[in-house]
């Protein structure tokens, strides 16, 4: 009755059953058809010892015997891998013996002070039988402690009703050297849960019988079909006890354990890291030569590369430096590109050297491979700080590409902000590439290298950053001031102070200087979009009606976009306007084809996602900007998938009409600025200055530029668990994206239209592999999903008359959609066992809807194309 753990009686051997069975299956699955197997033994337990001076302090013996291994579920003998294999045949002589070999256990007051075993024991078979020691650690009164066991040093809950105790272990409290990584964003992350709990029900103050249970589950954060469960259970069972030997006489543990075996050596009871060896694995050069046709420039918007893409990197991540290297200078420069962005995306440190060391920044001819490093850096999904170090030296180097030069600091940017968003904001490493940024921007002269440290800031998101983007908002010209606004707007509300929206007010009503309207109208959707007060609201409806012609429609479509789409800011709009001075006829009727319009693409119960469309046009007919965003979120995070801009100035003298206020001597010029899932590109150039433009209307092709190609790795997960069972599982889910955006503006001054097109053709490949890996057995769960679509964006402007007609079409081809599961079972022998199923669909393509307006003019300016192509004989 003193004692508070269980305790065996002296001279008695104690003889259990015990099974360890493993599933692995879809979330929603019953466990009947699960893929698993279930290893089965007898176990014996005898007191070798008692503490004379306390009762409490007790040395058992365990030793496992007869052990089988079958399915977990009942198969046909066709389909049992098993069948006909001897234990010893499926797990081996050499580690059969070893998991016969028993183990001693030191019980104080219930909780294992030493485990015993032996040395150079195979880790698979060692980490069995910790499993089965964890088992015999229990408390006997209710309560919570940090105990150690197999997972690790984990916070323990016991709840105890007379015979019958109850351990709930919260998993995600072990203290382990968890290896595996998450991206960078929680949308495109997995979300996991796992639990664990084991009933005891005692007889005679010791054990009668065990049950214990863990379930892990994985779900894709944007679609939550998607996912898998680990399933492990454990069961001992007091079959019968027997007249057993009689007690070791000693005082101490030590010579106990010297009677009994010199060979057994005190070890620890959290389990050891094992990997089985892959046998039969293609070599890295070996794989490539199998996906590589799949990697052809003209293929990157099929699901097939980014299939590939992913098989590359998971390879990639197991090889060395050498092996890296001979396939990286081996290729051809079509696949190149391709090999490069593999090979980055990989983030290994042997993948990092290799590509460092083959990419010379001082050389121009390479610098197609340059870029394509740099932007998969871009995208890294858990950068390293050895990455951002490697950057910085790059970029205090000489680099031949002035270009390369900008995206290098542009990507510094980046990895500074996915850096500090895990807590490495104070690493050496950030910090000098914060005050490198920040000091030359000060120092800057040239308004191209402000320019670059803006787009350096604008990806970083600095606190820090904020007082010195609203100096260059409020006192920068033109494009200058443009950049640092837009790059305002991309910090979270609440990093918005009192002094962001004094500036951003006088920016918008031109306090102090007159300012060109793209940035005037940025300064008005930071107001608006960071909880605005009733008078700053009000005093922008009261300047609607006093801007230039173009910017007061675009500011009124603007409001009611605000409105119809139920955003934040809409109730103190509504407040606003019922003041019949705000929200009259002459305010709300002003003429102009500018607009700004957002809607759903999707409506989930996981994630959704909005697309907007604005467009500024200057007085004359030429469009200003053309935004189109894409934004994914779910109940916690949002993500900027895309935003495709498209900026023009000085056009007005080919078509001779007049610039608007303030416009006047503005250069020409044509140009497009990218973010891709919340990475600010470097922005590409159509044309800059007049003759620039002129050679180019003349030569122009029509063909569209591209903006951005290539593969890229946008969920990244992986995450190795210790089963309390023994064995080790690991979960590893795989989405890249294959993508291709392009962009051209074309001029006809015969039929005085302008187009403007964006097409974006995207493929997605995610592919998920939950496995438990034992010595003897891998069993587990492939999922993959694939989708291909295209986003097409036009805008067609006529500008023979006023106001001008404008129509917008933003289509959606149809898509296929493919989703497919494998559960399997195999043996090192090669004997496999696999059950399939698979579903594909088609989503219909679509036209999104704009507003009303846009639609009606779509009809005249379509209408009119017609008229006229039949006038002409």
């Amino acid at each position: 009755g003193h004692t508070t753990g269980p305790s065996l009686n002296n001279d008695k051997l104690y003889k259990f059953a015990y099974s360890a069975e493993v599933y692995v299956d879809r979330v929603k699955a019953s466990l009947q058809k699960s893929a698993g197997y279930r290893i089965s033994s007898g176990v014996d337990v005898n007191l070798l010892w008692r503490n004379p001076d306390n009762d409490d302090d007790q040395l058992i013996k365990i030793t496992i015997k007869d052990v089988q291994v079958e399915n977990v579920n009942e198969r046909p003998a066709a389909k049992n891998i098993f069948k006909g294999k001897s234990t010893e045949k499926t797990i081996g002589k050499e580690y059969l013996e070893a998991l016969q070999r028993p183990i001693v256990v030191e019980l104080v007051r219930g909780k294992v002070k030493t485990f015993y075993s032996y040395q150079n024991e195979p880790g698979f078979t060692q980490n069995i039988k910790r499993g089965l020691a964890s088992l015999f650690q229990l408390q006997l009164h209710s309560g919570s402690s940090r105990e150690v066991d197999i997972s690790g040093k984990c916070n323990t809950t016991y709840h105890v009703r007379q015979d019958q105790v109850t351990k709930i272990k919260d998993l995600g409290s072990c203290e382990t050297k968890k290896k595996g990584f998450t991206s960078h964003n929680r949308i495109l992350d997995v979300g996991t849960k796992a639990t664990s709990a084991t009933v005891y029900v005692l007889e005679d103050s010791f054990i009668k019988s065990i049950k214990a249970e863990e379930n892990f589950v994985f779900l894709l954060n944007y679609r939550r079909k998607t996912g898998a469960k680990i399933v492990s259970k454990q069961r001992l069972e007091l079959k019968s006890v027997q007249a057993g030997l009689g007690l070791i006489a000693a005082k101490q543990v030590a010579s106990v354990i010297k009677t009994l075996d010199p060979n057994y050596v005190a070890m620890p009871l959290e389990a050891e890291p094992v990997k089985s060896e892959c046998r039969k694995c293609p070599s890295l050069s070996e794989h490539w030569q199998s996906i590589r046709e799949h990697m052809h420039p003209d293929k990157l918007s099929k699901a097939e590369a980014a299939k590939s893409f992913l098989s590359f990197i998971q390879n990639i991540r197991k090889a060395t430096k050498e092996e890296i290297l001979k396939i990286i200078r081996s290729e051809n420069k079509e696949f190149l590109p391709q090999v490069v962005d593999a090979v980055t995306s990989a983030q290994t440190p042997e993948s990092l050297e290799a590509i460092l060391e083959f990419l010379d920044f001082k050389d121009a001819s390479t610098s197609i491979l340059q870029e394509r490093f740099l932007y998969a850096c871009g995208f890294a999904s858990h950068p390293s700080e050895t990455l951002l170090k490697s950057l910085t030296e790059k970029f205090k180097g000489d680099v031949a590409n002035q270009e390369i030069r900008e995206t290098l600091v542009i990507v510094m940017g980046a990895l500074i902000r996915k850096l500090c968003d895990r807590g490495g904001c104070k690493l050496p490493a950030v910090g000098e590439a914060k005050r490198l940024i920040l000091n030359r921007l000060e120092k800057a002269t040239k308004d191209d290298n402000v320019q670059m440290y803006l787009l350096a800031l604008k990806n970083a998101l600095l606190p820090e950053a904020i007082p010195v983007l609203l100096k260059y908002a409020e006192s920068g010209e033109g494009p200058i001031s443009s950049l640092a606004a837009t790059a305002l707007q991309r910090y979270d509300p609440s990093f918005l102070t009192k002094e962001v929206k004094e500036t951003m007010n006088r920016i918008y009503h031109q306090t102090r200087k007159v300012h060109e309207k793209t940035v005037r109208t940025t300064a008005a959707a930071i107001i608006l979009n960071s909880n605005p007060s009733y008078m700053e609201v009000k005093n922008i409806l009261l300047s609607i009606g006093e801007l230039p012609m173009e910017m007061n429609k675009y500011m009124l479509s603007r409001i009611q976009d605000i409105l119809h789409f139920e955003m934040p800011s809409s109730k103190t709009i509504r407040q606003v306007l019922k003041d019949m001075r705000t929200h009259n006829y002459d305010r709300f009727s002003k003429m102009g084809s500018s607009s700004a319009y957002t809607g759903y693409i999707t409506r989930g119960p996981d994630v959704s996602s909005t697309y907007s469309l604005d467009i500024l046009y200057s007085g004359s007919g030429i469009l200003r900007r053309s935004n189109m965003n894409i934004h994914v979120f779910d109940r916690n995070t949002e993500l900027h998938a895309i935003q495709v801009v498209l900026e023009a100035q000085g056009l007005e003298s080919i078509i001779a009409a007049t610039p608007d206020e303030g416009e006047e001597n503005l250069d020409s010029f044509a140009g497009m600025s990218a973010i891709l899932f919340d990475f600010q590109l470097r922005p590409v150039t159509f044309f800059q200055g007049y003759g620039d433009l002129m050679s180019k209307m003349l030569s122009a092709t029509g063909d569209p530029m591209n903006v951005v190609k290539g593969l890229v790795l946008l969920t990244d997960y992986l995450q190795e668990i210790q089963l309390q069972s023994g064995p080790t599982a690991s979960a590893e889910f795989l989405g890249g994206l294959a993508i291709d955006i392009s962009g051209g503006m074309e001029f006809s001054l015969w039929y005085r239209e302008s187009k403007t097109s964006v097409k974006n053709r995207v493929a997605v490949f995610i592919a998920g592999n939950t496995e438990v890996d034992s010595f003897f057995i891998k069993t587990g769960m492939e999922t993959t999903l694939e989708a291909e679509t295209s986003l097409d964006f036009i805008s067609t402007v006529q500008f023979s008359q006023y106001p001008f007609l404008v129509c917008m079409q933003m289509d959606r081809v149809e898509s296929p959609f493919r989703t497919h599961t494998t559960k399997y079972e195999s043996l090192p022998s090669g004997r496999r066992y696999t059950a399939r199923r698979g579903k594909a669909a088609t989503l219909a393509g679509n036209e999104f809807p704009l507003h009303q307006e846009n639609s009606n003019m779509c009809k005249k300016v379509f209408g009119a194309k017609s008229d006229s192509a039949g006038s002409w004989f």
